[in-house]
């Protein structure tokens, strides 16, 4: 936590609590919409493109971005579109097979191990935050959990 911003942790904390309560919603959602239109691709292409509607709108209601900020100097950056269209995807085929307790466990281990390694070494622009012997237990303790709440297939 920044210490120039002390006030702003809670409520960006809340935010992302509700982002991490939107992930199985939309995997419940998604895996619902595959059965009706008959696959998870055309699920997910389908919730995508709600999703592109909506956001053209708040875009249109918040400002475009000025035209000499549309440049590709960082290209990999646009590769986080094609992880969540994976994640779409992935969910909405996963969650019905293996249930949805099952699936968002896989996710929300691979986000703590991805998110470990990114924040050690500071990849992608994020702030680096080195992994001590006292993360390493809290990351170990938060797996045991995920483990101890997964449903046996």
């Amino acid at each position: 936590m920044s210490s120039s911003q002390p006030s702003a942790f809670l409520p960006i904390a809340a935010m992302m609590f509700a982002a991490g309560i939107g992930i199985p919603v939309f995997a419940a959602f998604n895996a619902g919409l595959g059965k009706q239109l008959g696959g998870p691709i055309v699920a997910t292409a389908a919730a995508f493109g709600v999703g592109l509607v909506i956001a053209l709108i708040l875009v249109a209601l918040t400002g475009f971005p000025q035209r000499e900020d549309l440049h590709f100097d960082t290209p990999y950056i646009w590769f986080g579109a094609v992880f969540i269209l994976f994640y779409g995807v992935s969910v909405t085929y996963a969650a019905p097979r293996i249930g949805l307790g099952n699936a968002i466990f896989f996710v929300l281990l691979g986000q703590i191990v991805a998110a470990a390694a990114i924040d050690h070494f500071g990849w992608l622009g994020s702030i680096q935050s080195s992994l001590t012997p006292k993360r390493l237990l809290g990351i170990a303790v938060m797996a045991f959990g995920l483990c101890l709440s997964r449903k046996a297939l």
